[in-house]
């Protein structure tokens, strides 16, 4: 009987270093730095020992291996006497006493796998941090208290992988691939919410995308010249109630300054002729290069504490013009702020109609393809068709792309205004194309 309890006591100790090693080494860093910042000693513990290991890794199979020996020797022994007593009442042959040693050997086998091995293993997997914050004191005690042994095996260990050249260390470097991994995973199984999703998707695109993907491009500009009508200033404000407006001398490139349409107004309201006086004009201009990343633009808005930049390309000309609120939507959308202006129409099922301005990664996301040939080189859906095809398209022209087919369904002068994309029947990849 004492055998017996033996065997058991050998699964039990099997068992709790089995877990430990495989909540150890499954615990999430990530979680275990939230519990430590919560006060949680234990999880701190946990951190310590899997920056460095080795030794506990190296105890582990001391410890394994050498309950696996005994449970060897001390369970065919224990067993033996019971089944050879079982085996009596059907047979009483030559070969009884080998084949009380295989079924002992079986069954011990089995009981170490299953209860040493497999159902811990499985629980130390579903709860990796809750096992691992329970099981490292005890880990490190007897740790240190087969110091020789684990500094030995450690030891041996280390100089064979440095012979192989092999890191003796794991680097724990969070990526931006693990992040969306989990991101992914949290909104599969519903722990994240889809505007949280694409909120967090879309702050990692803000090193990807630059300000000519969400600034109002040149000829959207309304601005005043200096030597503008009183009439045709009263009727741009009306037409276009916009807080602030350029000021020019003769064109966007000859710029003055800026001025509040609310000065303006306050002119109007005294009865006054609405004009442009060095009283009302700012003429400290924010500029900010094409180049920039939009995570690049918020921190120089944060810096300069402007409403509104101009933004200009290498040859000082100006090109368009952002504001806080351009850069906000570009990564928060429409939990700011929605307008009646879509850029992405749904018609059905299978088709859209796209303003040729629409970011590409804005389209990327509808279509969910992962990303467009060559997309560092244009910003927008109208940019993707003159890169394709290394022209101004024309009217009813297309190319196909990922099972999708790009027709440009309407061209101002030089600029696409308007495409319709639509699901094709094969995923075929095609430079360009016409009907």
């Amino acid at each position: 009987m004492g055998d017996l309890i033996g065997i058991g006591l050998l699964i039990l100790i099997s068992a709790l270093f089995a877990m430990s090693e495989i909540a150890i080494a499954a615990s999430r860093k990530i979680k275990l730095r939230v519990m430590a910042d919560e006060g949680n000693i234990k999880a701190a513990a946990v951190l310590k020992l899997q920056e460095k290991p080795g030794a506990f890794f190296a105890m582990i199979q001391i410890a394994l291996n050498a309950i696996a020996i005994l449970g060897g020797i001390v369970g065919e022994q224990a067993l033996s006497p019971y089944v050879e007593s079982v085996l009596t009442i059907f047979y009483q042959g030559p070969l009884l006493e080998q084949m009380s040693f295989i079924l002992s050997f079986l069954a011990i086998t089995s009981l170490f796998i299953l209860f040493a091995d497999l159902l811990p293993k499985r629980l130390a997997m579903i709860l990796p941090e809750a096992v691992a914050v329970r099981v490292v004191t005890i880990m490190r005690w007897v740790t240190f208290a087969l110091t020789p042994l684990v500094l030995f095996f450690n030891g041996v260990t280390n100089i064979v992988l440095r012979l192989f050249n092999v890191p003796a260390e794991r680097e724990d470097i969070v990526t931006t691939e693990d992040i969306v991994a989990m991101m992914d995973a949290g909104a599969e199984y519903g722990s994240l919410q889809q505007q949280e999703y694409d909120l967090i998707g879309n702050v990692f695109d803000l090193e990807a995308r630059f300000l000519s993907s969400v600034m109002s491009p040149r000829d959207q500009i309304v601005y005043f010249d200096i030597k503008e009508a009183s009439a045709d200033i009263s009727s741009k404000i009306i037409d276009h109630p916009h807080n602030h407006f350029l000021v020019c001398n003769g064109n966007l490139d000859k710029l003055i300054g800026s001025v509040e349409s609310k000065d303006i107004l306050r002119q109007v309201l005294k009865g006054e002729a609405a004009n442009i006086n060095d009283d009302l004009l700012e003429k400290d201009i924010f500029y900010l290069p094409e180049t920039l990343s939009l995570s690049e633009a918020l921190n120089a808005f944060k810096g300069a504490a402007k409403p509104f930049a101009v933004v200009v390309n290498e040859y000082a000309l100006v090109v368009g013009i952002v504001t806080v609120k351009d850069l906000m939507k570009g990564f928060m959308g429409d939990l700011i702020t929605h307008t009646g202006d879509e850029l992405i129409i749904e018609r059905d099922e299978n088709s859209w109609l796209v303003d040729g301005l629409t970011p590409i990664v804005e389209l990327a996301k509808v279509l969910d393809v992962d990303e467009f040939p060559d997309q560092m080189h244009y910003e927008t859906v109208a940019g993707y068709l003159i890169y394709m095809m290394k022209r101004i398209p024309k009217r009813a022209e297309y190319i196909q792309y990922g099972g999708f087919k790009f027709e440009v369904v309407d061209v101002e002068g030089i600029r696409v205004e308007q495409l319709l994309v639509s699901k094709i029947a094969a995923a075929t990849n095609t430079a360009s194309g016409h009907i």
